[in-house]
């Protein structure tokens, strides 16, 4: 996902304009509106935590046949990915790289495109996020 208007405020002010208001950043890219609608009509709630992402793993793909939604639903399961990670594992934290893409950045330094795995998961339910997730977790 490119978000072009936090990619020119890190542009203008460096590296500090992401860091002033991480709590921000981070309210911004949970939104993830068509994720959440499609879960809540499926019934699970997404309360930000590794179950979650579990759950959402089981949701029977309806989207794979609507191609613009796929994109978004993919682009928001990468985004719901990402703030779980940021949320629960110690260190992570929201980067966006010069174009525009979130990332999470690790503690060890590591950048997880989580967007491309969402977009990955969304056309193929492959990998599973859950499985990224604690791929993420133990590093």
């Amino acid at each position: 996902m490119n978000i072009p208007f936090l990619g020119n405020r890190r542009k203008k002010r460096g590296e500090a304009a992401l860091s002033a208001d991480p709590e921000g950043v981070a309210a911004l890219l949970s939104e993830c509106e068509l994720l959440r609608s499609q879960a809540e009509m499926a019934g699970v709630p997404l309360d930000d935590s590794a179950a979650s992402l579990e759950a959402l793993d089981q949701l029977l793909p309806r989207w794979r046949d609507d191609e613009e939604s796929l994109q978004w639903l993919g682009n928001d399961a990468g985004l719901y990915l990402g703030t779980v990670i940021v949320r629960t594992v110690p260190g992570a934290v929201w980067e966006v790289w010069p174009g525009g893409r979130p990332v999470v950045r690790l503690a060890s330094g590591r950048e997880v495109d989580v967007v491309a795995f969402g977009q990955e998961w969304a056309a193929s339910g492959a990998p599973e996020l859950s499985q990224l997730y604690a791929e993420v977790a133990e590093t």
